[in-house]
């Protein structure tokens, strides 16, 4: 949650940074009539009278308990059952341009958007999944865009697919580092402690890995610890980035690729990938039970 979207939390945090009012750092009038905002100013008052911090010290306690008000416990989540928890891995390398990236942002929308896959989601025993999404480029170089959000039904699938749809370029160039993609990729798991019976990281791009350490370690690290790597190959620059996926980047129990032909078509594979990729069946082998979930695509 952005603190944009908090009219009254945003303006006081603004205020509490610019030393302006007297008396306490922040007002109960200031945070609101809200619950939560009488809490926090309770709090930031009780620990400011008792040990009398400074300026930049008062700033940092505030903005600390604006965070913790904003951010979920992940421990809320530890015994939440679903069937699949998802990272999704959105190139923005220099390869990339601005229309290109928009199109897979759009493609992603979409898909979250679509019967199908909603229905896909649905299939499940748990009949939920946790997703999310970042962007990447060099070994170092990633962005998380939008934090775990777990989709239930319809209303919470519109969900992801608005903040998926409206979020920006984060990051632009710096190489191509599909192994530095996986690397982090894993990292994001531990913000979400909940039980899957399934754990995926999705990788689309247009080109190969160049940069980083090798892609072979690579999914060696996130395979032996039971998480299946999926491929969707954007074949505009590389034309046979498809076989190379296949062979070096996939890997884990049922893994698999779609190649999407061109940024164009990215929309139409985003979406037979994200109902494979639920329902936990691969495309190539499962012909018929494939097209029965995507049908009216």
């Amino acid at each position: 949650m952005r603190l944009k979207r908090n009219g009254w939390l945003w303006k006081s945090c603004a205020k509490s940074l610019k030393g302006e009012g007297s008396g306490s750092i922040v007002s109960t009038s200031e945070l609101g009539s809200t619950a939560i905002g009488r809490e926090i100013a309770m709090r930031i008052d009780q620990i400011i009278k008792q040990r009398g911090f400074s300026f930049s010290a008062r700033a940092m306690l505030v903005l600390a308990f604006f965070i913790m008000a904003l951010v979920p416990d992940a421990s809320s989540f530890a015994q939440e059952k679903v069937d699949l928890q998802w990272v999704l891995a959105v190139d923005a390398s220099g390869s990339v341009t601005q229309r290109r990236f928009d199109l897979q942002n759009q493609g992603y929308a979409a898909a979250f958007r679509n019967p199908q896959v909603q229905r896909a989601i649905l299939s499940g025993p748990h009949q939920s999944i946790a997703v999310t999404l970042f962007q990447w480029t060099g070994p170092r170089l990633h962005v998380q865009i939008m934090p775990w959000m777990v989709i239930r039904d319809s209303d919470s699938a519109e969900a992801v697919a608005k903040v998926i749809g409206a979020s920006q370029r984060q990051i632009f160039g710096g190489g191509t580092s599909i192994s530095g993609a996986l690397d982090y990729g894993m990292t994001l798991f531990a913000q979400m402690p909940l039980i899957a019976e399934r754990r995926v990281i999705d990788v689309s791009g247009d080109g190969a890995n160049t940069s980083g350490r090798s892609i072979l370690l690579a999914r060696e690290d996130v395979v032996k610890q039971g998480v299946t790597i999926n491929g969707l190959p954007i074949l505009s620059v590389e034309p046979d980035l498809d076989d190379y996926y296949a062979r070096f980047v996939i890997g884990g129990d049922g893994a698999f690729v779609i190649p999407a032909k061109s940024y164009e078509d990215f929309g139409g594979a985003i979406v037979k990938k994200l109902i494979a990729e639920i329902a936990g069946i691969d495309p190539s082998k499962s012909a018929q039970q494939f097209a029965q979930l995507s049908e009216d695509n």
